[in-house]
């Protein structure tokens, strides 16, 4: 899960923010910066890209912290402006691709799953990064917000400017290609059990 909603940032320190205190600001800027690395880079797969979203989630935060009412974790509310300034570069990506999100399903690689650099050995770890990373940018966003984030349909639809149709069709789609590496890492226990005890 994320690590957002475990930060806990005092209310005087975010009124100090608000108030353009370059030191609240640190503060704050410290305790997300790696958290929202790590969101963005999940996104762009490049660690370039990554920092330079991060110094645009953070140049957002202190330009809208008083508007921040605090109805929500200031995590949750951080998390929100570095997931949508992640997906606006990824439809700026595919703007200058000049592809629809729907069409983006076909720039999937193909291949075995072991050509993904997921391992052909059943007792070896899955390595999650590389699966997903065998999806097209589109999927991978949604089984991201969808899996890990939390997002519901609903919401992953409004932040992509798509239908709840069109995200429920990208994770089942993500699903059905990560089936087989998830079957092919699915890796027995000492005792001859499966994991998930089948």
């Amino acid at each position: 899960m994320s690590k957002f909603a475990d930060i806990e940032i005092d209310k005087g320190i975010i009124k100090r923010a608000a108030a353009g205190d370059a030191k609240a600001h640190e503060i704050i800027y410290r305790a997300f910066s790696t958290p929202v690395y790590s969101i963005c880079l999940r996104f762009t797969k490049a660690p370039a890209q990554a920092e330079d979203l991060v110094q645009e989630t953070f140049i957002e935060i202190m330009r809208s912290i008083a508007k921040f009412r605090g109805e929500a974790a200031l995590g949750s509310w951080i998390r929100r402006i570095a997931v949508t300034k992640s997906l606006m570069f990824l439809r700026s990506a595919w703007t200058k691709r000049s592809q629809a999100l729907s069409e983006d399903w076909d720039d999937m690689t193909a291949g075995e799953p072991v050509s993904h650099g997921i391992s052909s050995h059943p007792d070896d770890a899955m390595d999650l990064d590389s699966a997903l990373a065998s999806l097209p940018e589109v999927s991978r966003a949604v089984v991201w917000l969808h899996d890990v984030e939390g997002f519901t349909h609903k919401e992953i639809a409004g932040l992509m400017g798509k239908s709840e149709s069109f995200s429920k069709s990208q994770l089942s789609r993500a699903y059905q290609r990560l089936r087989p590496m998830l079957s092919a890492a699915d890796a027995t226990q000492p005792d001859g059990a499966t994991i998930g005890g089948y």
